[in-house]
């Protein structure tokens, strides 16, 4: 794997942080720990986005960023699993990793 998609990770995970941080923040040191995860993950994003094709740089952020956040929201906030929920999160996974493995690297 190189830089440029760990970048994408990284990126994905601070998504996981803001979209949670969006609806739990009630403070002003949450509030700014929500608006700092907003601007790393936007900045490694597009970081990344110079070397990986956008479109699909910004679809596996966007995966990652939702399947961790609804992890996040069984795990960590009482929201309902689900059989179904568990199964359509495994196929948003292999569509994420399906897009990392076929997609190409930009030379310059």
């Amino acid at each position: 794997m190189s830089i440029h998609w760990f970048k994408v990770i990284i990126a994905g995970l601070f998504e996981i942080g803001w979209v949670i941080g969006l609806k739990h923040a009630d403070s002003f040191l949450e509030w700014t720990g929500t608006v700092i995860a907003i601007v790393v993950s936007f900045y490694y994003l597009i970081m990344a986005g110079q070397k990986l094709p956008a479109g699909t740089a910004y679809a596996v952020f966007v995966g990652i960023g939702t399947i961790g956040t609804v992890l996040s929201g069984m795990l960590f906030f009482g929201e309902a699993a689900s059989v179904g929920k568990v199964l359509m999160i495994s196929l948003l996974l292999t569509g994420i990793i399906g897009l990392k493995m076929v997609t190409p690297e930009e030379d310059a």
